[in-house]
């Protein structure tokens, strides 16, 4: 599906009104125009907003400006939102239209392979608290996903690599012919497509099994409880996509320690993350990951659910007492803290 066809898909499941379009600094110059063109040609009322980029405008106070602004226009439970951009802009936007007027359809269009594959489907919307990622948030599935490969082809290299984390999460929980596939690291550039539209179909059959994330929908966190403490802890200077890299290496290593997996489990993850080029350290202690863990959405009364491997291609839930999370930490930090060694002297 084009971006030029946007108008004529939402035409499908909404008979014309008033639609508001929220984007990005950086994706706005580039696709806003086109996308509501589209919109118009096909009879819409279109608005638009522009937040800054960045981690930083998933905030109570840039979200309440959009609310302001819908009402301002004003929308009604006739109308929708349209999530034009990355992961960041899909989850604002998401949990604006969850909101407003206690729900109006909104339409995800991303633009990062991150997005595509993982936060436009599924209907997970958040902003992020102070105290931690994702903490204010609402589920509210998409009206329409429109995936349009040619916007990725733009992207920057780390862009995509964000995206490519997650792509691997995929392989690791659920593929293990992905995860292989994954290894012709030039051959997996060259088919974004068909990787994209398989990872929608893993994600797809989570969802469907566990909408509200009450079981089998929680793999999908596998590399993330530890990946949003180093994002929290790096206030937010590392991108999802590489902290969720960090995050993967980084549980596989304690699940290795601690017999949950074997060895090879964490050889093979650790060599394809390498292999895309990840910087794999973790500058933070285990006193500053673990006090960024404790304020974990996933975290319920004196234990928090861990996502951890058995196997390439099969993870599960380890419910883990908070009591012992810092010592599970330490136990992986030997094999952490030589990739850091290794690393500087290089």
């Amino acid at each position: 599906m084009k971006l030029e066809e946007i108008g004529r898909r939402v035409r499908e499941i909404q008979d014309g009104g008033k639609l508001a379009v929220i984007t990005d600094e950086n994706v706005g110059p580039k696709y806003l125009p086109a996308c509501c063109r589209s919109l118009q040609d096909a009879g819409f009322d279109v608005y638009t907003f522009t937040v800054p980029s960045g981690e930083e405008s998933k905030s109570g106070r840039v979200y309440l400006k959009l609310l302001s602004g819908l009402a301002d226009i004003p929308l009604t439970r006739s109308d929708g939102v349209v999530a034009l951009g990355g992961g960041m802009v899909g989850d604002l936007a998401g949990f604006t239209a969850a909101t407003y007027l206690r729900g109006i359809r909104v339409i995800q269009v991303p633009t990062t392979l991150l997005a595509a594959v993982d936060s436009s489907v599924g209907g997970k919307t958040a902003i992020n608290l102070p105290e931690g990622k994702n903490l204010a948030g609402a589920f509210h599935q998409p009206e329409l996903v429109l995936q349009d490969a040619e916007l990725l082809s733009s992207l920057p290299q780390q862009t995509l690599l964000d995206g490519m984390a997650e792509v691997i999460k995929y392989g690791m929980i659920a593929d293990r012919e992905l995860f292989d596939r994954l290894k012709d690291v030039d051959a997996a550039w060259k088919n974004l497509e068909t990787i994209v539209g398989r990872c929608v179909a893993i994600k797809r059959r989570f969802v469907e099994e566990d909408e509200f994330d009450y079981g089998v929908r929680h793999l999908l966190n596998f590399g993330h409880t530890i990946g949003h403490a180093i994002e929290k802890c790096s206030d937010y200077g590392f991108s999802h996509g590489l902290s969720v890299a960090k995050g993967m290496n980084f549980i596989t290593a304690i699940a290795a320690e601690q017999g949950w997996c074997g060895a090879d489990a964490f050889d093979e993850l650790h060599g394809l993350l390498k292999a895309y080029g990840f910087d794999l350290r973790v500058p933070y202690g285990d006193a500053e990951l673990f006090g960024a863990m404790c304020s974990d959405k996933k975290r319920e009364k004196d234990s928090i659910d861990l996502v951890v491997p058995e196997s390439v291609g099969r993870c599960v839930r380890r419910t883990v007492p908070v009591s012992e999370l810092r010592g599970l930490l330490e136990s992986g930090r030997p094999v952490i803290d030589k990739e850091n060694m290794d690393k500087e002297n290089a």
